[in-house]
C-alpha cells in the first residue's frame, strides 16, 4: 500500500507491505524502493516491511537540507505516522548512512539495524574528489547518463560474467532523478560524519551484509567494522558486489529473515 506522510512541509512516499513485527528498509543512492523487489513477497509473509522513497527520490519532495540526519528524521516521521513502537531499519549503501544517523539519535526506538553494503566512515578527501568529479559530470550530463556510467561498477565480476542480463536489465531502468537530486545526494554523503562510535557504542544487535566481490566497501574494512559492535551478524555474499539483494536474492532473504 502506497502512503504519503508530511514531513516539514514536504512529501514523503512510503509502501507498507504485510503484518508482524516491522522492519524499515532503505534503498541506496540511484535507487528507489524497487531495489527491494527480490525481498518484499518473501519478507512480507512474516514481517510489516516499510520502504519509504527518501527524500528526493520517486514521489518524495526534495528537502531544504538534504543530509543524513534530515533523511534519518523523515524515516522517523514514518515510523510515528505508522504507530511504530519499536522495530529494525536495515539501509543499503547510502541508506546505511542514514540508518547510521537514525540509530545514534533514535536508538531507545531499535529493535536491532543493518548495515546492507555500507559502511560508518567519513569520506576520505580522495572520495570526496571523486565525488566533486561526478556532481560535475551530472552537471554536464545529467543524471541519467552518470548512474549509468557507474551502475556496472555496482556488480560483481561474478554477476558481470554469469549474469550480463541483470546488468543491462538494472542499467535500462534506472529510476528518474534530477540533477538536483543526485547532487544533493553526493553533498550530503560528502559532509557526513564518521559514525564508528554508533557501532562500539550500540544497545541491539547490527547486521553485516558484505558483498565479497564488493569494489565500492571493501570486503576487509566491512569485516573489520562488523566486530565493533557488541552483537553483530555478518553475512557474506560470495558471489555479489555492492547489489546481493540483485545478485544473489534467494542468499539475501535468508540473511534478512534470519536476522
Amino acid at each position: 500500500m502506497k502512503k504519503t506522510v508530511d514531513f516539514d512541509g514536504r512529501k514523503i512516499s512510503y509502501s507498507v507491505y504485510g503484518e508482524g513485527n516491522p522492519v524499515i528498509l532503505l534503498h541506496g543512492f540511484g535507487e528507489d524502493d524497487s531495489v527491494w523487489r527480490n525481498q518484499v513477497p518473501f519478507l512480507q509473509q512474516d514481517f510489516r516491511v516499510i520502504i519509504p522513497q527518501l527524500p528526493g527520490t520517486g514521489d518524495s519532495d526534495l528537502l531544504e537540507e538534504m543530509s543524513m540526519e534530515t533523511m534519518a528524521a523523515s524515516v522517523m516521521q514514518i515510523a510515528d505516522a505508522e504507530g511504530l513502537g519499536s522495530f529494525v531499519v536495515i539501509g543499503h549503501s547510502m541508506g546505511g548512512y542514514t540508518t547510521l544517523a537514525f540509530a545514534e539519535k533514535y536508538m531507545d526506538r531499535l529493535k536491532a539495524f543493518g548495515l546492507y553494503h555500507s559502511n560508518s566512515i567519513a569520506d576520505s578527501e580522495e572520495k570526496k574528489t571523486n565525488r566533486r568529479k561526478g556532481v560535475d559530470f551530472v552537471k554536464k550530463y545529467g543524471a541519467l547518463a552518470f548512474l549509468k556510467s557507474i551502475t556496472p561498477n555496482l556488480f560483481s565480476e561474478t554477476t558481470k560474467n554469469n549474469n550480463p542480463d541483470l546488468v543491462i536489465q538494472t542499467m535500462n531502468n534506472i529510476p528518474a532523478f534530477s540533477d538536483e537530486s543526485v547532487i544533493a545526494y553526493y553533498k550530503a554523503m560528502m559532509a557526513r560524519r564518521n559514525r564508528t562510535n554508533v557501532l562500539e557504542t550500540s544497545l541491539v544487535p547490527v547486521l553485516f551484509v558484505i558483498g565479497k566481490g564488493d569494489s565500492l566497501i571493501p570486503y576487509q574494512d566491512a569485516l573489520h567494522l562488523s566486530t565493533l559492535p557488541d552483537k553483530s551478524y555478518i553475512y557474506t555474499l560470495q558471489n555479489s558486489g555492492h547489489l546481493s539483494m540483485l545478485e544473489e536474492p534467494e542468499e539475501s532473504n535468508k540473511a534478512l529473515k534470519e536476522f
